[in-house]
């Protein structure tokens, strides 16, 4: 899915997947756990979601946004016009949420963020270019900056060759998520590149599902 391409049944359907994986296997509960320390009742924020995807991530924010009474302006970011064209459909509920087409390594924003999340795509990029993702998440945020992935390792590949045999087997979503299983970083990976983009105080956890994140406050 990261090669440029039309609207089709077979992308909608991925990224159907992907929102699932992201539901059920950890990612909005590893989220949910920073947003109750980041957000709280009666807060004003910017935040930005670097290669949003269908910005799943993005309404999950403004739900809990909403939920605590908090004021959040949440960008999201993608490369894909097609995959921000599926966003823009699922997300026309949601005003606190604004898309933008662009590159993570290229794409300036107007003043900096309160909370910079990038979620399940540092694995997308080579250990050069991950290492100026998080340089560009550092820069972009004033406050916050959360980024996690999947962790390199027996459980991961395991677990994505499972899940896309049996209940995500359609071809997309098997090539990727096998493909992202075995480019993933390691835990020690994760963090050596975290140092090489110059996070100073960097703070770092393995979560369920063979998920880990790196995290600045």
């Amino acid at each position: 899915m990261d090669r440029p391409q039309p609207v089709s049944a077979e992308l909608e359907r991925d990224l159907e997947n992907l929102r699932d994986l992201n539901r059920w296997f950890g990612s909005y509960a590893l989220i949910a756990m920073f947003l109750s320390r980041w957000i709280k009742p009666g807060a004003q924020l910017r935040i930005v979601d670097l290669a949003t995807g269908s910005a799943d991530i993005p309404r999950f924010v403004a739900e809990y946004g909403r939920k605590v009474g908090a004021d959040l302006r949440i960008d999201a970011l993608d490369q894909q016009s097609s995959t921000l064209e599926i966003a823009k459909k699922l997300s026309g509920n949601y005003p606190e949420i604004s898309l933008f087409e662009g590159n993570i390594l290229e794409w300036n924003a107007p003043e900096p963020y309160d909370l910079v999340l990038c979620t399940l795509a540092l694995h997308h990029f080579s250990e050069d270019d991950a290492v100026r993702v998080l340089q560009r998440c550092r820069a972009l945020s004033r406050k916050f900056v959360l980024v996690s992935d999947l962790r390199r390792g027996w459980s991961a590949t395991l677990g994505v060759y499972l899940l896309t045999a049996t209940i995500f087997s359609e071809p997309m979503t098997k090539y990727d998520g096998r493909l992202s299983a075995a480019r993933a970083f390691s835990f020690a990976e994760m963090n050596l590149l975290a140092q090489r983009a110059g996070w100073k105080n960097v703070r770092q956890k393995t979560f369920p599902f063979a998920r880990q994140a790196i995290w600045l406050e």
